[in-house]
């Protein structure tokens, strides 16, 4: 799973965790037991264990974040 976090350094991202909360915010680190994610005004740590899904933010055809986003 740190591999694939990995890949995710740098972006913006939305990760899902075991309790079907979503945690917006750009990847700022992944070490072997967390995530560590930057959403503007805080940073966060988000243990590996929970994550379930993590992906890019969805955005329109003109290149914007998506308002809604539908899981």
């Amino acid at each position: 799973m740190k591999a694939l976090a990995e890949k995710f350094i740098g972006k913006d991202c939305l990760i899902y965790t075991f309790n079907g909360s979503q945690i917006p915010g750009t990847v700022k680190e992944v070490t072997d037991g967390a995530v560590l994610l930057d959403n503007g005004k805080n940073t966060e740590a988000v243990n590996m264990d929970y994550i379930v899904r993590i992906r890019e933010y969805p955005k329109n055809k003109n290149g914007k974040k998506k308002s809604v986003v539908l899981d």
